[in-house]
């Protein structure tokens, strides 16, 4: 039975303009896709990217001082297992890589700017952070220090080509001296600021690789040199194969920090950002392809077993061409820190910010940035093993972000079809990535602590 009041109400509704109902329903939206459709804006100063950045971005994060180490991987490899742990990384990273492209936007209106929010909505708000983030952080900070080792040991090989008559300083000195650039560039806002740097990067990981392979083609086989797998312990032998699959691993690096690269592309829901970042992500793998496989295969040819976990090391002449890729090696890690780096500083401020309610501006970034470049030297000159860093961090971190992280959470969001072709590939990509990981990690540890046995500190 309709009451009086009932109808009095209904007909207050009727005479009620339009807007008002338009206004209701646009206040009960999801705050979430509210949010969203400022950041689709075309106008974000923060979403300006062109699909090349992408391309230079990716190519700075991904080759570095990985594609150095990969003649010394195949050393313990052999050819065959080396070429198909190469072809096989190659082919799965690229396709994560796309799968992380896809998944930035696979919720409408709705962008996954950082890898560890596209974790928490995989895997829920508590599980996804303690998923991603570590895995993450170790990469950055891995790459970071990592690179803080090349730089220093590649500024020393420059002058001590460029100037043989100049006192030589101490490895610790020049690690010291590149890490001390960082300071200065860490102080640039973001990823935009950025770009020129990325694209200088990218030039010498062009040069640098070409030079090593070329310097090695044109060193030919050096008298006595076997292509046999190294004389070792069987105990030594396994874990230094463990550890030539987390540097190959390394050496595929790049997806910890994709959805930020993304994330500067502008989007649209007609013309969306995985169009763009797709058609970067395909030249920068092309780039990878042309660096990779003729520095490994032309610097184990050249060097065979005795290849130096560095190539550039190895090579002695032309001196001012070999002296003019350490350079290069050394403008390209300066890039390849503050790609890294820059997710993380992001995530120092915002932390101090709501935590230590500590104000935004110059002081913070002073502070938050200048602390973690510090830190980063300080390992980096503590602990200058570089191949045996390689084949720790990539197998710890790079291994779950590249090779099967992704996997899981396209497993997780998109849910193929049982046994169908999608999801043979990616558990077949989970089960190799766990694989690496585990071994990698294992061998890189024990390789690690052996070295630092026999090393003397600081010199």
């Amino acid at each position: 039975m309709v009451t009086m009041t009932q109808l009095l109400t209904f007909r207050r509704y009727l005479n009620l303009p339009i807007q008002y109902f338009l206004q209701k329903m646009v206040s009960t939206s999801p705050p979430k896709e509210v949010q969203s459709i400022g950041k689709w804006a075309e106008g974000d100063p923060t979403r300006r990217a062109k699909w090349w950045y992408s391309t230079f971005h990716t190519v700075t994060a991904m080759i570095g001082a990985g594609v150095l180490s990969l003649p010394y991987a195949m050393a313990y490899l052999g050819w065959g297992p080396g070429t198909m742990v190469l072809v096989l990384s190659w082919c799965m990273t690229l396709n994560t890589m796309w799968q992380m492209i896809q998944l930035h936007e696979c919720v409408p209106g709705t962008r996954f700017d950082r890898y560890i929010d596209l974790g928490r909505y995989a895997f829920g708000p508590k599980l996804g952070g303690w998923v991603v983030l570590p895995q993450q952080l170790i990469v950055q900070v891995g790459c970071d220090i990592v690179y803080m080792v090349t730089g220093g040991k590649c500024l020393k090989k420059f002058m001590e080509i460029a100037c043989t008559s100049c006192t030589q300083l101490r490895q610790s000195y020049w690690i010291l001296i590149f890490g001390g650039t960082h300071f200065f560039l860490s102080q640039l806002p973001n990823f935009n600021s950025v770009a020129a740097v990325s694209l200088a990067a990218t030039v010498m990981s062009l040069s640098y690789s070409t030079i090593a392979w070329a310097g090695s083609l044109s060193h030919g086989q050096i008298n006595g040199g076997s292509y046999e797998y190294k004389s070792t312990s069987p105990t030594d032998f396994m874990f230094r194969v463990f550890n030539a699959l987390g540097q190959i691993s390394f050496a595929f690096a790049g997806h910890a920090v994709a959805l930020e690269i993304q994330a500067t592309i502008p989007s649209t829901p007609e013309r969306p950002s995985k169009i763009p970042m797709w058609k970067g992500a395909l030249g920068a793998y092309f780039i990878n392809a042309i660096c990779y496989f003729p520095v490994a295969m032309i610097g184990y040819w050249a060097f065979g077993q005795d290849v130096d976990d560095n190539v550039l090391m190895a090579l002695k002449k032309p001196a001012w061409l070999i002296a003019s890729a350490n350079l290069m090696v050394v403008v390209h890690v300066i890039g390849s820190y503050q790609v890294y780096a820059m997710p993380v500083f992001d995530l120092l401020e915002n932390m101090m910010i709501k935590r230590l309610n500590f104000p935004p501006g110059i002081a913070l970034r002073l502070i938050s940035r200048s602390t973690y470049v510090a830190f980063t030297l300080f390992i980096g000159v503590t602990f200058p093993f570089f191949g045996d860093l390689l084949g720790f961090f990539g197998g710890f971190g790079f291994a779950p972000t590249s090779y099967f992280l992704p996997s899981i959470m396209w497993l997780v969001i998109k849910k193929p079809k049982r046994f169908s072709l999608n999801w043979f590939i990616n558990w077949g990509c989970i089960f190799v990535g766990v694989f690496i990981m585990m071994a990698s990690t294992i061998g890189g540890l024990r390789n690690i602590i052996a070295d630092a046995s026999t090393y003397s500190f600081y010199t």
